[in-house]
């Protein structure tokens, strides 16, 4: 069984877990970015503790794993949509067509046309 340490340590980062929750449900970067020390200090100590069969340690586990997907779906998002960027800067740049044979013809596009007004 759990010391009163050891229960209190589990008890922090189950709050910072739930936290990080919030923070990814809320899509606030910041915050995870900031909550992650606090995070990695937690778990480590968690890590050295001596008690192994625990329930508490099990819904820490649950939670781990839960936002561990959240995370990963998120930066499946951030990647997506950096692609997405990427491909629309692109086609500001290039114009694309098909040939009757099939074959892609690429032509550029003049940037930044400005007009110039005068007296």
């Amino acid at each position: 069984m759990p010391t009163k340490p050891e229960t209190d340590l589990i008890r922090s980062l189950e709050e910072v877990l739930d936290l990080e929750r919030t923070a990814l449900v809320d899509g606030d970067l910041d915050r995870l970015n900031q909550m992650a020390p606090e995070k990695e200090k937690l778990i480590g100590a968690v890590n050295d503790m001596q008690v192994f069969d625990s329930d508490d340690l099990m819904r820490l586990q649950k939670k781990v794993t839960r936002n561990q997907a959240q995370l990963n779906s998120a930066a499946e998002g951030i990647r997506a949509v950096a692609g997405r960027m990427a491909e629309l800067r692109r086609v500001r740049q290039e114009f694309c067509t098909y040939g009757a044979d099939g074959q892609r013809s690429g032509f550029s596009v003049r940037g930044n046309k400005k007009l110039e007004k005068r007296a």
